[in-house]
């Protein structure tokens, strides 16, 4: 078999894997919001995610902790990790969902990629290209309508940092040291390492009040039917987390990582599905305009940047 009949075959065996990844993923806001309403507290919504999460991988960290010793470098990986991509954008997205819609709080958390080229331009003093420049300004005009800067009384300005707040997160998870050579921290290791990282920092945050864990009704409501917190709870965890990462780091191994990044932006739309499914959430015309431009402006931006090469999982 050539290699172009190679391409074509993984990519078959990998695109249903990243599509399970994004729509497990975006199914995270709706749960999640559906906790919040029911008067649940983000802190303790993200520690219900990433806590059962932990518990549910732990055996998989030990199994790989025997096999990979970990150097001071993957250490550090697995830490920043644990306290950026897992706890810290998990946590400011669910306390933008206070204030903004799942699809918003969504795409603002999308716009890491703009964030992370206007980082390399301060930090390398090299400008983008003119395309890379297109991108990021067609995108921020996508804000704009997102946001409804037109009407400032809809502007919920603590949502929006809040959002902006888990893309910078995001951000640190794009520029961790990855790689699949020799000596390379294996995915599976990090992303379990990771949940243990952020569900013992979230725990020590909540005992000192800084995250406070408030449990909110023993009921919640998803697509108008009233149900336990705990199954939502077990749904969060099981599908839009664990799921989510495994058939995440599944498809990566399958799918060249620029294809697997463009099919992870399908996770706005899934999860804007989602959010009109289950907790009747319904972006405005103007919103929905803006949405297109923002991931039309990241796509330009990520074929137009190969240094950018983003990885598909996401962290919401």
């Amino acid at each position: 078999m050539n290699a172009t009949a190679l391409k074509s075959t993984a990519t078959t065996r990998g695109l249903p894997w990243a599509l399970i990844s994004a729509a497990t993923f975006g199914f995270s806001g709706p749960l999640g919001s559906s906790l919040l309403e029911a008067g649940w507290s983000s802190g303790a919504t993200t520690l219900l995610r990433i806590g059962g999460a932990a518990v549910l991988m732990l055996p998989v960290a030990l199994v790989l902790l025997r096999r990979h010793s970990l150097t001071r470098a993957s250490a550090r990986t697995v830490l920043a990790y644990g306290v950026f991509a897992v706890a810290g954008a998990q946590l400011c997205f669910f306390y933008a969902l206070q204030h903004l819609s799942v699809g918003v709080a969504l795409l603002l958390e999308f716009l890491a990629p703009v964030l992370l080229v206007g980082w390399t331009w301060f930090r390398t003093r090299r400008t983008p290209s003119a395309t890379t420049f297109g991108g990021c300004v067609l995108a921020l005009v996508g804000l704009a309508f997102v946001v409804d800067v037109f009407r400032p009384s809809e502007v919920d300005l603590v949502g929006i940092i809040w959002g902006l707040a888990a893309a910078v997160c995001v951000c640190v998870y794009f520029s961790l040291p990855g790689g699949t050579g020799e000596g390379s921290l294996p995915p599976m290791l990090m992303i379990s390492g990771g949940m243990i990282v952020g569900a013992v920092l979230l725990t020590i945050t909540g005992l000192v009040g800084l995250t406070p864990l408030r449990a909110g009704a023993g009921t919640g409501v998803l697509g108008g039917i009233g149900m336990s917190w705990i199954v939502i709870a077990a749904m969060l965890v099981v599908i839009s987390t664990v799921v989510s990462y495994v058939a995440g780091v599944v498809a990566i191994r399958r799918l060249d990582t620029r294809v697997a990044s463009f099919v992870g932006l399908s996770e706005v739309l899934f999860g804007v599905l989602a959010a009109w499914l289950l907790v009747s959430q319904i972006p405005t015309l103007i919103q929905l305009i803006g949405g297109v431009l923002i991931l039309g402006g990241i796509v330009v931006i990520r074929r137009a940047e190969s240094a950018i090469d983003v990885p598909m999982a996401s962290s919401a």
